[in-house]
């Protein structure tokens, strides 16, 4: 079966673990999706009005991660480290309950994700998959952060860099072709913060969930974690982790090449709305081929109607 058709996992998997901000125990399942579905969130514990769709408009908070809300205001907070292995694993369509307003955090990567998904097995239907192609460069500044998207030929590239003042993390840059790149090292990669900015965190009501089980700790020039690190630039690999599973908000895959220095869940989710503001900046295909040299796309497309 093509893999340019719409895919979903063969059973439903079950998660356990704390929320990272809210700190409550929450419990899991990702299942199955029909064709053209794409993912969906729905809150077990809301009686009426708990489907919340993980697109870009949807977005209602990018502080510390990505909330996702619907018009009744029901929420789904740390979305990114799931989507983002959704997306490197190619699930198209998934329906994701979840019995509280936080996703849990597990290890604070994409890790448990993902090999849980290749365990259950992936489900290729016979319905294509879509495509969103960038057609023109869109950039943002804010202060000294940056990114833009720009047409690419057959990929989606990420090029991401980060400066902090602490001497550890320093200044990281890595590049990646999310299609054909082997994404393990992102996937591994957890979430970070400064020792110095825990107690800040506190106060917003924020990481009540944290500990060294799910985040890297640097305090001045020394990691916390008993284990270090997992691979030498988890840093800045945690933010590519972050952008793919932001750029799934877009609802499809996309091919274009993101370069981003020191942004985040905001700038991302901004680059995309200014991004679908105007129908000259990309083009949503349906694809039909057989056979691909890689992972994706090389070949012809199909103007979808859609």
């Amino acid at each position: 079966m093509s893999v340019l058709n719409q895919k979903t996992i063969k059973k439903t998997i079950l998660f356990n673990g704390i929320g990272l901000h809210t700190g409550k125990i929450v419990n899991m399942k990702i299942c199955p999706g029909e064709v053209n579905t794409g993912i969906i969130f729905k809150r077990t514990d809301i009686k009426k009005d708990n489907f919340i769709v993980p697109s870009v408009f949807n977005v209602s908070d990018t502080s510390y991660c990505t909330t996702i809300a619907n018009e009744f205001g029901a929420k789904v907070s740390t979305i990114e480290h799931l989507m983002g292995a959704l997306f490197g694993t190619g699930i198209d369509n998934a329906l994701i309950e979840i019995d509280s307003e936080e996703v849990p955090i597990l290890d604070g990567s994409a890790k448990e994700f993902v090999e849980k998904i290749n365990a259950s097995g992936i489900q290729s239907s016979t319905t294509p998959i879509k495509i969103i192609k960038i057609e023109k460069k869109v950039s943002l500044i804010d202060g000294n952060k940056s990114i833009y998207i720009e047409p690419n030929k057959i990929s989606l590239d990420i090029d991401f860099e980060i400066k902090y003042n602490n001497k550890l993390i320093g200044n990281q840059r890595n590049s990646i072709n999310v299609y054909e790149s082997d994404l393990t090292k992102i996937y591994n990669s957890r979430t970070f913060c400064l020792y110095e900015d825990i107690e800040k965190l506190k106060k917003m009501n924020l990481a009540k969930g944290g500990s060294l089980e799910n985040a890297i700790v640097v305090k001045d020039n020394k990691i916390l974690n008993d284990d270090g690190l997992r691979n030498d630039k988890e840093f800045v690999n945690h933010k590519i982790l972050d952008c793919i599973g932001d750029l799934y908000l877009a609802g499809y895959k996309i091919i274009g090449k993101v370069v981003c220095s020191q942004g985040g869940h905001s700038l991302t989710n901004q680059l995309l709305r200014e991004v679908f503001q105007k129908e000259d900046n990309f083009t949503i295909f349906e694809i039909k081929e057989k056979n691909i040299p890689h992972s994706l796309i090389n070949r012809k497309y199909l103007r979808s109607t859609a």
